[in-house]
């Protein structure tokens, strides 16, 4: 007797999903092992020249700073987003609690556009944070904020918050209280407890949190190629100009296999070096 009728219907779906993915891996890396021709849009025989290109100094500048303007903006989403999560989950008022989550999810329901140009406004020459710290005195002329990294990480970084609040305080949540009753009651301080008790527990929410933030600031376009104006190299915009400025759709499918290849694997080396973290989370 066939105990899950419904199993199919609702692997069905996602095997179709699978299969489309798979499909346009598969003309993507066709289209990186072929020759460009200049000046039409249809490929060349094949090649392995598209991925010995990558060793150029300018193609290996954007990919270090794709990774470093990633790295950077885990960290610091994880540092703002720590003390959200942990308020959200310990607080016993309903109200703070509405409003931490309610601040922390409405940029999950804008466009990565419209929360770019929010961007665009504030850290202009003559935008928000410009204009107050003009008024208070605290500068004589405009800081240049727009087509830096530090632009980029800042308007990155609101994005990834959202997801990384969700992630630690699903993993705050799942903390037994009593541990840290216990750890009280044997006179630990409150510093103590956090360090020793609630950091370790909640280190699967870390690394799922930065990983996740990791991969999603890697496959952003809108916010550097807007923030950053083009001075920001990332992988994603140099795709962008390969392809839709160049017509170069043999090179940008091999950048954009490079890339996934890349990021696949500093993710699986920020799980390898959070392994033992993890197990000391499992048995404190």
């Amino acid at each position: 007797m066939n105990t899950r009728p419904f199993l199919g219907w609702f692997v069905s779906p996602a095997g179709l999903v699978a299969a489309g993915l798979i499909a346009a891996m598969l003309a993507v890396f066709q289209y990186s092992v072929r020759a460009y021709i200049p000046g039409t849009l249809e490929v060349g025989g094949f090649t392995w020249a598209n991925f010995e290109a990558m060793l150029r100094p300018l193609y290996a500048l954007a990919f270090w700073n794709t990774v470093l303007i990633c790295f950077e903006t885990a960290v610091f989403t994880l540092l703002l987003a720590y003390p959200l999560a942990y308020t959200l989950t310990r607080t016993n008022s309903s109200a703070l609690r509405s409003f931490i989550l309610i601040v922390s999810v409405t940029p999950l329901f804008l466009g990565e556009v419209v929360r770019t140009y929010s961007w665009m406004i504030v850290l202009g020459n003559n935008g928000f944070l410009n204009t107050l710290l003009l008024k208070l005195g605290l500068v004589d002329r405009p800081l240049r904020m727009m087509f830096t990294s530090g632009g980029v990480i800042a308007a990155l970084v609101h994005v990834t918050m959202p997801i990384m609040v969700i992630m630690l305080a699903a993993a705050l949540s799942h903390i037994d209280r009593n541990y840290e009753k216990a750890a009280e009651s044997l006179g630990a301080g409150p510093i103590r407890i956090f360090m020793t008790i609630t950091l370790p527990l909640s280190m699967p929410g870390i690394v799922a949190g930065f990983s996740t933030a990791f991969a999603w600031t890697f496959s952003a376009f809108a916010t550097p190629q807007l923030i950053g104006g083009g001075r920001v190299a990332t992988v994603s915009t140099l795709i962008y100009q390969l392809g839709f400025s160049s017509f170069n759709f043999p090179f940008a499918a091999s950048l954009s296999i490079i890339g996934l290849a890349l990021s696949l694997a500093v993710i699986a080396l920020l799980k390898k070096a959070a392994s033992p973290l993890e197990r000391m989370a499992g048995t404190t």
